[in-house]
C-alpha cells in the first residue's frame, strides 16, 4: 500500500516515494520524533536554501558546534518550510572515520531529508 505525501498549506503533491522513507525506528544522531525521513526526494518539488548560523547548537550531548550550516527543505508551489537536510545519514563508506574515531562529523554520511508530520498531510492509496 503505497501512501501519498501533500504539503498542508496548499494541497500539492510532492511526490515522496515510500521505497525511499527510512523506518520509524532507525537511528538517528539529529533525532527522528514527530518526522518522516527519506534518502531520496524528487527535487522539481522542493526548494533547498543554505542557511549558516553562527551561534551555539547542541543536537546530541557529543555533536554540537558554534556555526551551523544546514539546507532549508521548502515547498516549491507555496514556499512552505518542510524542516532541512541532515548530514547523518548511513555511512557512504566502510571507513572506520579519521583517527578511528565513529561520529558523522568525521565519517561521511549519505543525506537525510526529514520531513515534519505536522507539514505533510499522507493518505494512503
Amino acid at each position: 500500500m503505497a501512501s501519498v505525501y501533500s504539503c498542508t498549506e496548499c494541497g500539492s503533491n510532492l511526490n515522496l516515494n515510500s521505497a525511499h522513507a527510512y523506518p520509524p525506528d532507525f537511528y538517528f544522531e539529529a533525532g527522528n520524533k514527530g518526522s518522516v525521513s527519506f534518502s531520496a526526494v524528487d527535487p522539481t518539488k522542493f526548494k533547498f536554501e543554505k542557511e549558516d548560523k553562527l551561534r551555539p547548537f547542541f543536537e546530541t550531548v557529543n555533536y554540537w558546534g558554534i556555526q551551523r550550516k544546514r539546507t532549508k527543505i521548502k515547498c516549491n508551489t507555496c514556499d512552505c518550510l518542510l524542516d532541512y537536510v541532515y548530514d547523518d545519514g548511513p555511512p557512504l563508506t566502510n571507513s572506520p572515520g579519521q583517527f578511528h574515531m565513529g561520529p558523522s562529523q568525521v565519517i561521511p554520511r549519505a543525506p537525510r531529508y526529514r520531513f515534519k508530520t505536522k507539514t505533510l498531510r499522507i493518505t494512503s492509496t
